[in-house]
């Protein structure tokens, strides 16, 4: 089977169910940056890898990879495709905020936002951050014209939190020095 199928010169796509809709449609754009998430998250854990000391957040981070792939299966549920996706289940963001609350008791207050940068490993943190929060701008407004689960958009608010304590995380752990932002 090849890889390219010239159904999409045309600026069409299929979603799940056989719906098709322009590559532009913003069920489209949500699941294509919750892609483009799934790689960096996959980046993260490589990164991370070579160091014992992240190996937990690592084993997370494959899982978080996994349900990430849910989430854009979800977004990319057309007409017809009812019932063809596994559902995110609710424990899922609750495993996160089991992680997040995990990394946040070992790690001091602040009262200031912080900075990224010092260590790759911390930026890509950020990164993973913020495309996630892109991702979950692009699921809100796909909701407002379509039906997108809510165990999906719950998801995804609270994986940007994970990245952001996992950011603090790892500045603690190479004890690289955090930057808070003081303007």
């Amino acid at each position: 089977m090849k890889v390219y199928t010239k159904q999409g010169d045309n600026g069409l796509t299929s979603l799940i169910g056989g719906e098709r809709v322009f590559k532009t449609d913003l069920r489209v754009e949500a699941y294509g940056t919750v892609d483009e998430l799934t790689a960096f998250t996959a980046l993260l854990a490589d990164k991370l890898a070579s160091d014992e000391v992240f190996t937990p957040y690592v084993e997370q981070l494959r899982g978080i990879e996994s349900q990430l792939m849910v989430v854009a299966a979800l977004l990319a549920v057309g007409e017809g495709g009812e019932g063809k996706v596994a559902l995110l289940k609710s424990e899922a963001a609750s495993s996160l905020e089991q992680y997040i609350d995990a990394m946040q008791e070992r790690l001091p207050a602040i009262t200031k936002f912080t900075i990224p940068g010092g260590d790759v490993r911390l930026s890509l943190c950020h990164v993973c951050r913020t495309v996630c929060r892109r991702a979950e701008r692009a699921a809100l407004r796909a909701h407002h014209e379509y039906e997108v689960s809510s165990e999906a958009l719950v998801y995804l608010n609270r994986l940007s939190d994970y990245f952001y304590l996992l950011g603090r995380t790892v500045t603690d752990l190479t004890q690289c020095e955090e930057i808070l932002w003081i303007p």
